[in-house]
């Protein structure tokens, strides 16, 4: 046999082979990744879905909690990993924020979007007895002066400090005269909107229930495109004011940069059932979580409005990591 019909052989071989291991992916266990600490919100979304997808695709999958620097240790690492679908990882809002902000040069930019699985829109909060009674009122008083009021949510720089400024700055009020109380926690924010202390307060709906529920706050809009159907009176920002409002907490599932297009495909189609499964949904409702599927292509557009939405509304802010 001449040299070249061998060599034309062994080519056709690790073609077939090759071939033949992408079509049984995954051949062994797989490990899930989650920036955040055990216990957490990202992590209890991260563990269900590692159970689903071990169920569907036949391979164990071992939960691996890489904690640090807001997120960016576990980000970081997933982001070295071999691109190979045997390493995957829960990816946050957080990454939308870390250029912008200055604290990493991480983006998704670093990554493979698989899908998108939780969005949960902040919402703006106000007393029962507020003189906004309604979200226009509150429009026109950020209009006027939005250093007349005083808002909170949370941290400095934070996800809903972050919705607050682009809400300022989308209405055309000069987004570098906001009034922001920063405090512990969203909790803590609206401990102080019921106390009479601050005049808005800007929180995830779940965390502000309690007070809704005894009558001593009320939502005016949530600071999101579409209506939640938990809250179907609630109006989203994008009806009332007319506006697109791209800043809200997110979850996802990523792979490290140049992943093969096949196992790409073949997680997104398989994170794609488990997402809009009645026991993924049943278990997100009964924690107050948002599902939400958007997979490959356009999970990396949403990626890239959050990206662009957060460094607009950072920037204005002035906000930089110290």
């Amino acid at each position: 046999m001449s040299f070249f019909k061998k060599a034309a052989l062994a080519a056709c071989a690790i073609v077939a082979l090759s071939g033949q291991a992408l079509a049984e992916y995954p051949e062994r266990a797989i490990t899930l990744i989650i920036p955040w600490a055990a216990g957490g919100g990202t992590d209890a979304s991260g563990r269900i879905i590692a159970t689903l997808l071990e169920e569907k695709l036949g391979q164990p999958i071992t939960i691996v909690n890489r904690t640090g620097g807001g997120g960016i240790v576990g980000h970081q690492e997933l982001k070295t990993q071999t691109p190979d679908g045997y390493t995957i990882g829960v990816i946050t809002t957080e990454l939308s924020m870390y250029k912008s902000v200055g604290s990493s040069d991480l983006t998704y930019t670093d990554f493979t979007p698989i899908g998108l699985y939780n969005a949960d829109p902040s919402a703006i909060f106000v007393r029962a007895d507020s003189p906004y009674k309604t979200i226009d009122d509150l429009i026109a008083a950020i209009k006027k002066d939005p250093s007349a009021i005083k808002a909170s949510g949370a941290n400095f720089g934070g996800n809903n400090h972050i919705a607050w400024i682009s809400l300022v700055q989308l209405l055309g009020a000069p987004a570098d005269k906001v009034f922001w109380v920063p405090t512990d926690g969203a909790t803590v924010s609206l401990q102080l909107l019921a106390s009479n202390a601050i005049g808005v307060a800007i929180s995830q709906f779940p965390e502000a229930k309690a007070l809704v529920d005894a009558g001593e706050i009320r939502p005016l809009a949530y600071l999101g495109n579409e209506r939640n159907p938990k809250q179907p009176d609630v109006p989203p920002i994008s009806e009332a004011a007319g506006i697109e409002f791209a800043v809200s907490g997110w979850r996802g599932i990523g792979a490290p940069k140049g992943l093969p297009e096949d196992v790409q495909k073949k997680l997104a189609s398989t994170l794609e059932e488990v997402v809009t499964s009645d026991q993924f949904k049943t278990f997100m409702d009964g924690r107050n979580f948002g599902v939400i599927w958007k997979g490959g292509a356009d999970f990396e557009a949403y990626l890239k409005q959050r990206d662009e939405a957060f460094g607009a509304a950072i920037k204005t802010a002035g906000i930089k990591a110290n």
